[in-house]
């Protein structure tokens, strides 16, 4: 990895959402997984959703076996999620809200309105060694709470920002920005690793490396996308190179 304190996590969910697509095993989230590591991902993520819409129980007990870089399960915390996980033993996992009828993961985790629901989890899964991370907005309140769940990780929901700046909506592009920016800096203060993701692609990955605070981002959706028309490994590489970049930025930053 050329710049040690910034770790990419890819996501393969949507390689198992088009081999889902048709049925079969092709193409194959596990070999994804593989290549994305040949070319220079730090970690792979993978989605395990109620409706096995795209990463299936398979997928991740071969994800665990068979890659050699850390496993992120991303998960919501119901009762057989927590059960499949702690059987499973990835490195981290990820807690994310989660409805049904969603496309993709909308908001961040209600840590403040859930915590009692969430604090029997987190608390289990440390006594497991898995580290836990909580997927949540870049709002004062949940960092605070998730520091008090002494959860060691979080991952700030970058959607809002990358959609504003998709939309053209440079006031709330702004807005959002510093929410992430103030959001990075409270919860390293508070003692927490801080991660971000969802809606990221090669210009705002570059963006938010500048942050010193940010540890690692996950990056799947655009990836994969982008991995049709020049192949999944260029892809990586070209987002690492991205990623390097704003983190050029920070180390040169007064």
């Amino acid at each position: 990895m050329s710049s040690s304190s910034l770790r990419l996590g890819v996501n393969i969910d949507h390689v198992a959402t088009l081999r889902n697509a048709r049925g079969g095993k092709h193409p194959d989230p596990v070999r994804a997984a593989l290549e994305a590591i040949s070319a220079g991902a730090d970690g792979i993520t993978a989605h395990l959703r109620e409706d096995r819409r795209h990463i299936r129980d398979a997928d991740m007990e071969r994800l665990k076996a068979e890659i050699s870089k850390p496993l992120n399960f991303e998960m919501a915390a119901t009762p057989d999620m927590v059960r499949i996980a702690l059987a499973v033993k990835p490195h981290a996992v990820c807690l994310v809200p989660e409805r049904r009828e969603e496309l993709t993961t909308e908001g961040g985790l209600d840590v403040v309105g859930q915590r009692e629901s969430l604090e029997p989890s987190i608390a289990r899964f440390s006594e497991a060694g898995v580290r836990v991370s909580l997927f949540i907005a870049a709002d004062p309140k949940q960092i605070e709470m998730a520091a008090k769940l002494k959860a060691p990780v979080i991952e700030l929901h970058t959607g809002a920002w990358c959609d504003a700046i998709t939309d053209g909506d440079t006031a709330k592009a702004a807005n959002e920005w510093q929410r992430i920016a103030a959001g990075a800096r409270l919860a390293k203060s508070a003692g927490l690793e801080v991660h971000a993701g969802h809606g990221l692609d090669y210009a705002t990955a570059e963006t938010i490396s500048a942050l010193p605070e940010i540890m690692e981002l996950n990056i799947g959706y655009y990836m994969i996308g982008e991995a049709l028309f020049i192949g999944l490994s260029d892809t990586v590489r070209l987002m690492r190179a991205a990623m390097d970049r704003g983190r050029m930025q920070s180390k040169s930053a007064p």
